[in-house]
């Protein structure tokens, strides 16, 4: 059994956040009424993180001055040397932020248009709701596209046309990869399920979706399909906030949504993964915080690596529930 999430220190504890994460708490871990989260989720554009964000956006509708990039980034500068970290400042981090918070799109009056006249991607000048020729680029460009109430069907197009022979999909594929990522498989299936969830998608954007959750469970959400071994370590480095880096909490929190969303049951190929997330689980009910990626942020939305992350602790108790509740045999 899970060590319980709900105990008498830590729902306090979590409640006692800003509301981008307290309305997540109190709708997946309290089961508040509907109208109570919904009362929190509303403050979310207005005070705290969501607040502070919104207020940072250009007159343009940008962020940072650039796309994905802030548009003072020097690429042959020191910033861009290895291990500086990617920033994230710039348009496309800000908006996958503001509406994983929960934000209201009718917050960001026009942006959408603003976007659509003023931003143009790094690669090739290419404008901003047309995606580039990245995946995870193009997978957040289209989640926050359908969030924003954008035409971005032929950006969903994209995934089923760039989908790899092994299911997934690979930003590298334009040099010449023929492998699918974790990494990228995983942004992929947000994307094409934040499309779903407000088109109802397409029956070639649900197979590709299908196929690339076949990828990810073949393995198990762990191991490599050829020799079995552990993928990399950083499947088991769990940090907030999760930006673009797969582990198997983060893929463990989305298969949770598809299947909220499908109606259906955990997969039971989950379950190695599942019982690496209850082994990082404290004894206090709590997950630590790993080493945060590096990069320029606005602000900080969690706390030191080895702290107890409040983020984590949502995200690892309701995947659990989410498991323990379905009864799953293996």
């Amino acid at each position: 059994m899970t060590i319980p999430a709900h105990s008498d220190h830590v729902v306090p504890w979590l409640l006692d956040s800003d509301p981008a994460l307290r309305w997540q708490v109190e709708r997946d871990i309290v089961g508040a009424p509907e109208n109570a989260w919904h009362t929190t989720r509303a403050r979310v554009a207005r005070e705290g993180f969501g607040a502070q964000l919104l207020a940072l956006q250009d007159a343009d509708g940008q962020w940072a001055g650039g796309a994905y990039f802030p548009g003072d980034f020097d690429f042959d500068g020191p910033e861009a040397a290895d291990g500086a970290g990617q920033p994230y400042t710039a348009t496309t981090w800000s908006l996958n932020a503001l509406r994983e918070w929960g934000v209201d799109a009718a917050a960001l009056t026009d942006t959408a248009q603003r976007l659509d006249a003023n931003s143009r991607w790094e690669y090739d000048d290419l404008p901003y709701w047309g995606g580039e020729v990245d995946c995870c680029i193009n997978a957040f460009t289209l989640a926050n596209g359908v969030w924003l109430g954008v035409d971005v069907e032929a950006n969903a197009q994209w995934f089923v046309d760039h989908r790899m022979a092994d299911g997934g999909w690979n930003c590298e594929w334009e040099s010449g990869s023929t492998r699918s990522s974790f990494h990228s498989t995983l942004n992929s299936l947000k994307g094409l399920l934040w499309h779903e969830r407000a088109t109802g998608g397409t029956e070639a954007t649900r197979a590709a979706r299908r196929a690339g959750e076949q990828y990810l469970l073949e393995r198990r959400l762990m191991y490599r399909l050829s020799t079995g071994g552990v993928v990399r370590p950083w499947v088991a480095q769990f940090t907030s906030p999760l930006r673009w880096r797969y582990s198997v909490l983060n893929a463990a929190e989305y298969f949770r949504a598809a299947s909220l969303h499908d109606g259906t049951a955990p997969d039971p190929r989950l379950a190695e993964a599942m019982l690496e997330i209850r082994r990082q689980q404290q004894p206090n009910g709590t997950w630590l915080q790993g080493q945060p990626l590096k990069g320029r942020t606005w602000f900080e939305t969690d706390v030191a690596a080895g702290e107890p992350s409040k983020w984590l602790t949502l995200y690892g108790s309701r995947v659990l529930d989410w498991w323990d509740e379905s009864d799953v045999k293996v």
